[in-house]
């Protein structure tokens, strides 16, 4: 469980950027290349993209398996990050930081500029909303990561245990906010939610009201039995 707990959080976290990357190129791609995206884009090719992310995640969360083991400390076993030397722990910190962080940043970035750009001069967004959800995704993954890889930098030379696990919780908070961010792109989103919600209330209301209907009509004959037989 030691080993299994780093590394399921290792996968969650590069299992998140890469998809949030994935996303935003396949939105580059539907509108820098609209023909191309319609007739090759399919759910095979989707379906191979993201079995290729899960894969690299998996392997770019092995070294959190190596590293870590139980340790005896005055009787109480603990789990542990046990680095060879710093500069393996270096190496590791600094590799996550740009495959799991700088790169990713840069290709989200991009894909959106091009995005609005594109959408401005063609005049296809008669709304500013895309272009404020596309900044909303961009500034929440940056506000996301930024605290982890800045304490992880800083674990080498200071003990910060308290900063990591704050940053830990609000970058796996990421992986929370980006299906809002995005189902609030899409039309409609909000009234249809609102509509679906209204719904079910009037639906709970619908149910109480023929648990007491027939709860009177059951009680109705109780009486006219006990008149009956009085």
């Amino acid at each position: 469980m030691c080993k299994a707990t780093s590394f399921v959080m290792f996968l969650n976290m590069f299992s998140s950027i890469f998809l949030l990357v994935v996303i935003s190129v396949d939105r580059y791609v539907l509108v820098v290349f609209p023909v191309w995206a319609q007739n090759y884009r399919n759910l095979r090719k989707a379906s191979a993209v993201v079995v290729v992310v899960w894969t690299i995640s998996a392997a770019l969360s092995v070294p959190s398996v190596i590293y870590r083991r139980i340790i005896d400390r005055n009787g109480t076993w603990v789990c542990i990050n046990d680095y060879q030397d710093d500069q393996s722990h270096m190496t590791l910190i600094v590799s996550r930081f740009v495959f799991g962080f700088v790169l990713p940043l840069f290709i989200i970035i991009f894909c959106y500029s091009v995005i609005i750009l594109r959408l401005r001069a063609n005049q296809m967004s008669r709304s500013s909303k895309p272009f404020r959800v596309m900044s909303a995704i961009i500034i929440t993954f940056f506000l996301s990561w930024i605290p982890y890889h800045v304490f992880i930098l800083l674990e080498p030379y200071k003990s910060i245990g308290l900063g990591i696990k704050i940053s830990v919780a609000l970058a796996s908070a990421n992986s929370c906010l980006n299906p809002f961010l995005y189902a609030f792109m899409g039309r409609g989103f909000k009234p249809q939610c609102w509509s679906s919600f209204l719904s079910k209330i009037k639906n709970t209301f619908d149910e109480d009201d023929g648990d007491m209907r027939s709860r009177g009509t059951s009680l109705s004959q109780f009486d006219s039995k006990v008149s009956t037989n009085v």
